[in-house]
């Protein structure tokens, strides 16, 4: 059920995503996003017990910008209200081959390995990850 609420939420909250593409990049997800080739991943995040204040600090100080800075478009972040230590966000890619990409390049990026190390130096944050693709339907109104 969380899951089905996520993603209808994706729907609603999809406009307020912010694109910090140079123009070329804009063009391409442009034409991409057209062709209806854009991927989405779903990603729901369960924090250790007393970890989920570091979460949010990992992200809003580090990994936003490591995401924008290897491609992915952050569509948005949620927390659930009935799991407040769980963190659900959606990222997209113009496909699933840029996908990989971008997360190979990301996870190798030494300013991610030294925030991912200096967030955890009291233990991990997260306890386990949950990933979900998708592709927009024909009928969606964000592609």
């Amino acid at each position: 059920m969380l899951k089905k609420i996520l993603i209808a939420s994706l729907v609603v909250f999809s406009g307020f995503a912010v694109l910090r593409l140079n123009a070329a990049e804009q063009k391409a997800a442009r034409k991409a996003e057209a062709a209806g080739e854009r991927y989405f991943e779903m990603r729901t995040y369960h924090a250790n017990e007393g970890k989920m204040k570091a979460l949010h600090a990992r992200f809003r100080d580090h990994t936003n910008a490591l995401f924008t800075k290897h491609g992915m478009d952050i569509v948005g972040y949620w927390v659930p209200v009935e799991h407040p230590n769980t963190l659900v966000y959606i990222l997209a890619y113009p496909n699933k081959e840029a996908r990989e990409q971008s997360w190979k390049a990301f996870q190798n990026d030494p300013d991610w390995k030294k925030a991912k190390a200096a967030s955890e130096k009291d233990g991990a944050l997260v306890a386990n990850v949950e990933q979900v693709f998708m592709t927009p339907t024909d009928y969606s109104p964000i592609k």
